[in-house]
């Protein structure tokens, strides 16, 4: 018999830790590998964790709403079949707070200054926390006298917004900047109004994912200056092919024909196209993104978006986009969706149509640098071109909002680039077979 540490797993790109949401497994119970011992939720998901090893739970090291590393071991499992031998070569997770939290800050960035320690006393600061303290040039001593909220009086990021809110950073002693590297002038922070409560007013408090949602929409828009171009595009021919080929397609794949594949196909091959729109932002470079994964958002029962990531979608063809689609889309619903499945979107698009809307002004997920809002699709009568002169007919129209990073992306090619996306669907192949 030999007693093993669970560690907890890679969550999907960019994730550092996870909030242990409720363990399914007890100590004392038996696990077979890959069946669900825990539940925690990221920035990006609420997922479940399998185990990666079989055997019985002797203890559990963490418990509910403590916020654990990647890669920090969560469990010791007893496993039968090895020695004690075979147990010391097992890949080992360091457990002290210091080693494991620093190559966690390390990833945050390349830049953040290391005089904030990850523990201070009986006080363990998380990367966040300390990239916060490091970036608002926050000093150890002042960082250890901000009341925690968090387990164990543990400081947790609401503590560090509404520190630095409240305006007490007049006070704080400033962490020593390096000379070499110049520093911007401070911005000032908008400091929202007091609300006024009147009789019968409610207030419900955000869950989790929403508070995530409000940071990172505020965050993109305080990174990146947001441009919108708006084009109109004449989807006849789109419409009238799908509603000759979506009774067919339903019964050969037994999946839904929707416009999503549709559109997802045009932006992919505008991409091909215009490659400088797939590309995301380091510092003062730019990353062109080899791989064209496309975001699409999808609305929960709960109200909340979630972006699941149709990953190389220029490789697949209209039936494999129309199927991941649907597959992405019911399991989002269900909040059945893998972190990897969450991370990874190089471009994203929106169907603002499906909720009756016509023109958006989509916020762009980062580090992306680009988003399309399709609007409802509308007839309206429009002038037809002929040999034999104009005339009036009833066409399909819907409207398409790009909205791009100007700090890498200019008007011209934003504004290309949904024109080109229109272009296809105007001149869509009516014979097309899927």
């Amino acid at each position: 018999m030999a007693q093993v540490e669970m560690i907890l797993p890679a969550m999907g790109e960019g994730v550092m830790e996870a909030t242990v949401l409720e363990w399914l497994k007890e100590e004392g119970d038996s696990i077979t590998l890959d069946e669900s011992v825990v539940e925690v939720a990221t920035d990006k998901v609420d997922t479940e964790v399998p185990a990666t090893i079989e055997g019985v739970i002797k203890k559990i090291l963490v418990q509910k709403d403590d916020v654990v590393q990647i890669g920090a071991p969560i469990a010791i499992v007893e496993t039968e079949g090895a020695d004690d031998a075979d147990a010391e070569e097992a890949p080992k997770v360091e457990t002290q707070p210091t080693n494991n939290t620093t190559a966690t800050n390390e990833a945050v960035s390349e830049n953040t200054s290391q005089e904030i320690v990850a523990k201070s006393g009986d006080r363990f600061y998380s990367p966040l926390v300390r990239s916060i303290a490091n970036t608002e040039g926050i000093s150890q001593d002042v960082l250890d006298s901000i009341p925690g909220t968090g387990k164990d009086g543990r400081v947790t990021k609401d503590d560090m917004m509404n520190f630095l809110k409240n305006g007490n950073t007049s006070s704080a002693t400033v962490a020593p900047t390096r000379p070499a590297t110049p520093t911007p002038a401070p911005v000032a922070k908008a400091v929202a109004p007091a609300v006024s409560m009147d009789n019968g007013d409610e207030v419900i408090e955000m869950d989790r994912v929403r508070k995530m949602i409000a940071d990172r929409m505020v965050a993109s828009k305080q990174i990146a200056p947001h441009v919108t171009s708006c084009v109109e595009a004449d989807l006849t021919n789109v419409v009238v092919w799908r509603n000759q080929q979506k009774a067919a397609f339903k019964k050969k794949e037994g999946a839904n024909l929707t416009f999503m594949p549709i559109i997802i196909s045009a932006i992919a091959k505008a991409i091909k196209e215009f490659p400088m729109i797939n590309v995301q932002v380091d510092g003062s470079k730019i990353v062109v993104k080899k791989d064209i994964n496309i975001g699409m958002a999808v609305a929960l029962p709960n109200g909340n978006l979630i972006v699941p990531v149709i990953r190389n979608a220029d490789r697949l063809s209209l039936s494999g986009l129309a199927i991941a689609i649907q597959d992405l889309s019911v399991r989002a619903r269900e909040n059945k969706l893998k972190p990897e499945e969450l991370s990874g979107g190089t471009y994203t698009v929106s169907n603002i149509g499906s909720f009756g809307n016509t023109i958006g002004t989509p916020i762009i997920m980062q580090p992306q640098v680009a988003i399309m809002a399709v609007g409802t699709i509308r007839k309206k009568p429009a002038v037809i071109e002929t040999p034999q002169g104009d005339l009036i007919g009833i066409r399909q129209f819907a409207y398409f909002s790009h909205s791009y990073d100007h700090r890498v992306v200019d008007g011209a090619l934003g504004g290309m680039f949904v024109r080109k996306v229109a272009d296809i669907l105007e001149n869509w192949d009516v014979n097309l077979t899927v």
